[in-house]
């Protein structure tokens, strides 16, 4: 009944008081970064949901679009901006995602929306990460986000789209918000934000 029904309407509830709350933080973040990356303060990205169809992520833009003599984009770490940086650490660049949950693409709680091109690259049981709408946070986020390996991220998805409950999302939510404040596992060792992942080998 909650995986079905419930959660959904829960999640658009809660995204609509979320957004309307930080509408002040949403705007000033907003004009923050549309200086310090050149009037782009949004991220648009195409990410796989629910059974794997795609939908368009919103974020707020955290890297700029710096490129070398080749004409190819900077590392991570030579784009991150000052601004940007902070965004990250304090999780804003997430706040734009509640445009996504009121749209229906996404979930408060979930397996992160991953890149399109991962698709093939999963496994039998990492694909079923897609059986449930994809969060602005979830239990791998709480349990290491991208401090711990692709594996045991995939692992914690897929334990998370088997034990689904209110309760669950309840206590996830909750440790995001001491996550926030205790800013741990924002990054990979060596990393500005995590590497690529390139299959199960």
């Amino acid at each position: 009944m909650y995986k079905l029904y419930l959660k959904q309407l829960i999640d658009f509830l809660i995204a609509f008081v979320a957004f309307v709350a930080l509408s002040p933080i949403f705007i000033i973040v907003t004009i923050g970064l549309y200086f310090a990356n050149q009037g782009k303060p949004f991220f648009f990205q195409n990410r796989p949901g629910l059974n794997e169809r795609i939908f368009k992520i919103i974020k707020f833009k955290t890297m700029n679009d710096k490129k070398d003599s080749e004409g190819k984009l900077l590392p991570d770490s030579d784009r991150l901006t000052a601004i940007g940086s902070f965004v990250r650490k304090t999780s804003l660049d997430e706040i734009p995602q509640l445009i996504n949950v009121l749209k229906g693409d996404m979930a408060i709680i979930g397996p992160r929306p991953l890149l399109p091109q991962y698709l093939v690259l999963y496994n039998t049981i990492q694909k079923r990460r897609h059986e449930v709408r994809p969060g602005i946070t979830g239990w791998a986020q709480v349990n290491g986000r991208n401090a711990i390996s692709w594996k045991r991220k995939f692992e914690l998805d897929v334990w998370y789209v088997d034990h689904i409950s209110f309760w669950l999302d309840i206590k996830i939510f909750f440790l995001t918000i001491k996550k926030v404040f205790v800013r741990e596992g924002i990054s990979q060792e060596g990393q500005a934000t995590m590497e690529a992942f390139n299959g199960n080998n």
